[in-house]
């Protein structure tokens, strides 16, 4: 699977908005990253490699809501969110789940106003 012209060029104009805001270019996994500080609320803070790894599992999934693969359950008591698998992920090529995750993310900005 080839990345579409306009996925391509969407993420192109997300990419150099990053470039702006942070003054280099992000990957894939650390725009994962960034959506996992700003889903619980952590810029600033420090955090542990598996800190770091969990923020990636929350930046997924909520990527992924609105797809209906994920449900927010709800918080716990250090404000890290939780959810729930709602359908699994169908298998796909690393090509192709890239461009998922990538689809995803462009909608995760919009929705964000960024």
């Amino acid at each position: 699977m080839i990345l579409s012209d306009d996925l391509q060029a969407r993420w192109w104009k997300l990419e150099e908005k990053l470039i702006n805001h942070f003054g280099k270019k992000p990957d894939l996994e650390s725009i994962l990253f960034l959506i996992g500080i700003q889903e619980v609320r952590g810029a600033g803070h420090r955090f542990t490699k598996e800190q770091k790894q969990d923020l990636m599992h929350v930046a997924v999934c909520t990527i992924l809501i609105p797809s209906g693969y994920y449900e927010h359950e709800g918080w716990d008591e250090e404000g890290w969110p939780h959810f729930k698998q709602i359908k699994e992920l169908v298998p796909m090529e690393l090509i192709e789940q890239e461009n998922f995750m990538k689809d995803h993310v462009l909608f995760y900005f919009s929705q964000q106003d960024f």
